[in-house]
């Protein structure tokens, strides 16, 4: 009996210290006490995630209202993904004015193509300056700026070196050539460089040059062709030697001297089976006549007795040019210089020169 007593005991104070429990815990918690029944029907909530804030749109460019004619049966997009800047990439109606379309292109330059009558038989390429371009004969759309435009062709040509400052190495002329050219430009010698000549065996001049005027303006009539040495020598001697006897007997300057002969593809004197002619190398010149400034004209010729002045001046020109070159031939040496003198640079053995 006493041991039922007992667990009856045990068992209302376990309910008991459970009630209390419990009512600790729901006085801890705000608010009304919920049946258990309703905690197992409550659902969890959902979470609240917060929006970004939206993106401005992205304004357009300014544009006429005459660009966007029947706009609603056009499909051309205008939200932020697709700005109005890129209203060029879709056909426009007629009457657009293609300049206003070309200035709403950002960093336009005025030379963007533009395509009006798009769905017609008739498409058109319309230029930055608003004018059609003309469609080929397969109805293919071409530019015409090709008309105006310069055609660059320098490239294409060959690129020309002056023989003046290039090496000889690489095409220049050798530095004796250079040394004798610039003697002539010192000498006022007017004259010019022309291309190798090569007319076959014995017959060039590796670096010709033609000469129109000597020191002191006195012209050579006509041009003549020679190498820079002969030309060298020959300046030397109208500057040092013939002008200045010219003024002292004539009391004139020299105006003109007319040559006979400068390079010419030829043997000594013409004759077949003779050496080849110094005029061949361009290394020799003929005198024929001489003209001072007075307009007194010189022939060289044999003078007459009474020709004092004339027979004084040409025996001066005869003496003076042995020192300038290595052959003197004029009147009196034979039949073929009868009429002119000889002037050359013939190489001899032991430097001998023939002067007669």
């Amino acid at each position: 009996m006493l041991s039922r007593v007992s667990r009856y005991r045990h068992c209302r104070l376990s309910r008991a210290g459970l009630a209390l429990t419990t009512a600790l815990f729901a006085a801890g918690c705000s608010g009304d006490m919920a049946p258990p029944g309703d905690l197992l029907a409550i659902e969890p909530s959902a979470p609240v995630i917060l929006s970004e804030p939206v993106a401005p749109a992205m304004t357009s460019a300014p544009l006429a209202p005459a660009m966007f004619a029947d706009v609603s049966d056009s499909a051309v997009p205008n939200s932020p993904d697709a700005p109005m800047q890129n209203v060029l990439a879709y056909p426009v109606s007629d009457g657009v004015d293609a300049r206003q379309m070309t200035s709403a292109l950002p960093e336009s330059g005025g030379d963007q193509p533009i395509v009006t009558g798009i769905g017609t038989d008739n498409p058109q390429l319309v230029t930055a300056s608003g004018y059609p371009s003309s469609s080929g004969s397969d109805g293919s759309l071409q530019n015409d700026r090709t008309e105006n435009a310069q055609v660059q062709v320098a490239g294409l040509m060959p690129r020309v070196t002056d023989p003046m400052n290039a090496p000889q190495w690489a095409g220049g002329m050798p530095a004796s050539e250079k040394a004798c050219r610039n003697r002539l430009k010192r000498l006022g010698v007017t004259f010019r460089d022309l291309p190798a000549i090569n007319s076959g065996k014995g017959c060039s001049i590796p670096y010709p040059i033609e000469v129109t005027e000597l020191s002191g303006g006195i012209e050579i009539k006509p041009a003549a062709k020679l190498n820079c040495q002969i030309t060298d020598a020959f300046a030397q001697w109208v500057k040092n030697e013939l002008a200045p006897a010219a003024r002292l007997r004539y009391l004139s300057g020299v105006s003109s001297i007319r040559q006979l002969s400068s390079y010419s593809c030829r043997t000594m004197n013409s004759k077949r089976g003779a050496p080849m002619s110094e005029h061949a190398s361009g290394n020799a010149i003929d005198v024929g006549k001489i003209t001072l400034n007075n307009g007194q004209a010189i022939a060289v010729r044999k003078p007459g007795f009474f020709s004092f002045r004339e027979k004084s001046l040409l025996k001066t020109i005869r003496h003076d040019s042995c020192k300038y070159f290595t052959t003197v031939l004029g009147p009196g040496s034979d039949i073929h210089h009868k009429d002119h003198f000889h002037f050359d640079l013939r190489t001899r053995k032991a430097g001998y020169r023939h002067c007669d």
